[in-house]
């Protein structure tokens, strides 16, 4: 009879302990939106490429959580397009452009995505 009622009683505190964690309906709602607000929050994420120059190279690194495509152009300072790549599907996008034999100017590289245009200049003397 004794294991009967502490079974009656662990299911009674397990029940209530359950309706007291999930709240009043009118208040499940709010209870998911500051969930996700929170969450949201924490994963931040920048989505800029990352462009590192080593020497006469510029070494680029972009996070493509959309897989879409994402366009790589080369511009010398005239506006003359010298390179041209088209990348799609992949979630990491890594170029290295390489100016160790590039004739002495000004170059933009234009990195185009769903979110933006970014631009980083070289110049090679």
């Amino acid at each position: 009879m004794n294991v009967v009622k502490n079974l009656t009683v662990a299911a009674v505190l397990l029940i209530s302990s359950l309706g007291m964690a999930n709240g009043n309906t009118t208040d499940f709602g709010k209870k998911v939106v500051a969930k996700y607000e929170v969450e949201k929050n924490l994963v931040k994420v920048n989505l800029d490429p990352v462009f590192v120059k080593k020497g006469q190279k510029i070494m680029m690194n972009l996070l493509n959580i959309s897989k879409g495509k994402v366009l790589l152009k080369v511009y010398d300072s005239e506006g003359r397009l010298v390179f041209d790549e088209a990348i799609d599907g992949d979630i990491v996008v890594e170029k290295a452009f390489n100016f160790e034999k590039a004739f002495k100017d000004e170059y933009t590289i234009v990195v185009v995505d769903k979110f933006g245009t970014y631009k980083k200049t070289m110049e090679v003397r």
